[in-house]
């Protein structure tokens, strides 16, 4: 069961998204750098309001504050994703995922305000828990298992 997307204006959100089944598609520079080109593309067409961003070998961290419009946020990671995927696959002659399942997203800011969005959600948020460090404080959605894709990595069954 996916957890629901959630639109609350002024709310900061952490977002992160997996290459499929953990692989280093970003490996290379030039991987990276469309991913950030897309990013601000997304900026120029639907006012993604971007606090700071990483694209690491086989994931990337967004921090985006949640804008007026209720599908800033979703169409912005549909395009970034979609386009980056098309583009990798084409010039690897590749097929399939790029991305493992959906982007994650997680309310960051002081309990103060964490609290408030948990609140605001209401029984939205009865699977969500609040959990703090260093003074910043997070609503996150229950863990969930990526399967037995990294079991085998572990030598875990």
């Amino acid at each position: 069961m996916r957890a629901n997307r959630y639109h609350i204006p002024g709310c900061i959100w952490h977002i992160t998204h997996r290459c499929h089944k953990g692989e280093f598609l970003l490996k290379f520079r030039r991987d990276r750098r469309r991913w950030v080109q897309w990013l601000f593309e997304a900026r120029k067409r639907y006012g993604l309001q971007v606090l700071n961003f990483i694209a690491t070998s086989n994931h990337i961290h967004l921090l985006a504050v949640d804008g007026e419009a209720e599908e800033t946020i979703p169409r912005s990671m549909q395009l970034i994703a979609g386009r980056v995927g098309q583009e990798y696959n084409q010039r690897k002659g590749r097929r399939g995922a790029f991305w493992e399942d959906r982007y994650h997203a997680t309310a960051v800011g002081s309990e103060a305000f964490v609290t408030s969005v948990q609140a605001r959600l209401g029984i939205r948020a009865r699977f969500r828990e609040i959990t703090s460090e260093s003074g910043m404080s997070v609503l996150r959605e229950a863990p969930v298992s990526y399967g037995t894709v990294f079991e085998g990595r572990t030598g875990k069954r």
